[in-house]
This record gives C-alpha cells, structure tokens and sequence, in this order.
C-alpha cells in the first residue's frame, strides 16, 4: 500500500467553519441564558411574544431588554438562532370555571325557563363563570337593565311550572328597595314560579374578590358620586365616561378566571337559580 508522504489536504471539509460552531435554530425558551453577541447583553428568557417576534432577556440585576428573534444569540457558548416557539395545545381543564365536573357534550336546546339578571355586567360574569354549565343545561341568561319593572316583565313572561324564572338582584338587603319588590312579588298569584335571590353588595363589581385588581377592601364611596366612577377614581383608572367605565369592567372581568375570583355571596344565589330553574 502507497504512503501519502505528503498528508490530508487541509482544504479538504468544511475548513471555514468557525471556532464555535456554525449557527444552529433553537426554539426560543423561558428560563433559558441566553447572549445577544451586538450588544453583549446576557439575560434570562423571561418572555416571549410570538405575534411581535421579540424576546425579553433580564440580566443578573433584574433589568430586561427586549430583542428581535433570530440569529446572533450565543447558547451555550454556541451561536443559535432563535426561533419562535412551537404553539401547544390547550390543556383542557376536567373542570369548569365554576368548578363543576366537564363534560364533552353539545350545547342542550334552550329550556322554556330563564335566570334574569340586573345588567350586562352581571350577565357577562355569570357566562364567563357558569357558562359551560348553563349550555348543558340548556339555561338562557337574560338581562333586565334593573328591577323597576320586574313585575310587568313577568306578567309578560308568564311563569308556571313548566317555565320557571330565577331572578338574581343585587343589594338585597333588608329594607332596600329590590327587598321590597321581591318580597311583593313571593307573596303575588306568580310567586311559587318564581325565586328571586340576591347578594349584599350594591354592585356586581364588589362580588369580585377585591384583591384580584389589587384592592384590600372595595373602597367606601359618598352617595353624591356614581359608585362605579368613585371605584375607577380609587383604582386611578379614568372614568370620566361611559366609554371609561365600560373599559374598567372589561379590566376587572379579566381578572376573573373561575369561581374562586368571586365572593361565596354570589356563588351560592346563582347555584341556587340554577337548581330552581332546572327542576324538571
């Protein structure tokens, strides 16, 4: 066998390739350390926004600065460019948001029986908590924009035995005026088809747990100011209009995830409407 007297040829591969590596795509990953090698700052992945393409990094003292996706990341002490992550698929959760056992089950024909609501407000949160529940059920939710006129809505209505009306109000408290309406309607010819419950508080608001917008206790606010405005004010959200009020409630209706984001007051009335409604 001949002898190669004068070696390999060192031209021979892939002889530019660099100390470190050539640059390898990672999918970008919180926790991961990661080096932006143009500025040289090296932070902990600590978000990533898939839409906007960027990452946060937060350095060793707690500072964050964001950077595009892409190359010219160090990992490792190798180059990497950084993709955006895989999207995963929701977990789906064996219970609801009001904490009940879920179901793979279509939506069940409207009964003939309702729950009636104040306003939009206690109607959004009582969907977003109870929603999957009133779908199985097959229970529709309306609202009555206040209980001025609840007993000539019912006499249109109608209720009997074979349609029930659940009707939840708030501040139903002794001596307020929604005690006195109900009360004259339980002793009424449509009383026993009826159930009107409530809670304590003088809006819906208060029946989410204060400390879910950052509050010890919801704020005391004078009779001579609309109490959802004085809230905003406490909260230093703007409020001078209906368009700034309506916002505020999307804020705090976001901050309600299941059952455990609402106050027992309220969590009990709606089982109980829920139960009187479904009596077949």
């Amino acid at each position: 066998m001949a002898t190669d007297r004068y070696g390999s040829d060192v031209l021979a591969g892939d002889w530019r390739v660099p100390k470190n590596g050539r640059t390898q795509p990672v999918e970008a990953t919180v926790g991961d350390v990661v080096e932006e090698v143009m500025t040289g700052w090296c932070g902990e992945i600590v978000r990533i926004d898939r839409d906007l393409g960027t990452l946060d990094l937060e350095d060793r003292h707690g500072k964050r600065r964001t950077f595009p996706l892409g190359p010219g990341f160090h990992l490792d002490g190798k180059p990497v460019e950084l993709t955006r992550p895989a999207r995963k698929a929701p977990i789906r959760s064996s219970r609801t948001a009001s904490g009940s056992l879920a179901v793979d089950t279509v939506a069940r024909v409207a009964r003939a029986s309702r729950i009636w609501v104040e306003g939009r407000h206690d109607a959004e949160l009582v969907e977003k908590v109870w929603g999957d529940d009133l779908r199985v059920e097959g229970v529709v939710v309306e609202y009555l924009e206040g209980v001025d006129h609840l007993d000539e809505r019912l006499r249109e209505f109608g209720p009997d035995s074979s349609q029930r009306v659940g009707v939840l109000v708030d501040h139903l408290v002794p001596g307020s005026k929604e005690s006195r309406i109900g009360a004259d309607i339980a002793r009424g010819p449509l009383g026993g088809a009826v159930l009107i419950v409530g809670h304590p508080y003088i809006d819906i608001w208060q029946a989410v747990r204060p400390d879910r917008v950052g509050l010890k206790a919801w704020p005391t606010i004078p009779r001579d100011i609309s109490w959802k405005a004085g809230v905003c004010a406490a909260l230093g959200w703007p409020h001078g209009s209906q368009s700034d009020i309506a916002r505020a409630w999307q804020q705090i209706l976001s901050r309600v995830t299941s059952y455990t984001d609402l106050e027992p007051e309220l969590l009990g009335r709606v089982e109980q409407l829920i139960d009187f409604v479904t009596v077949d």
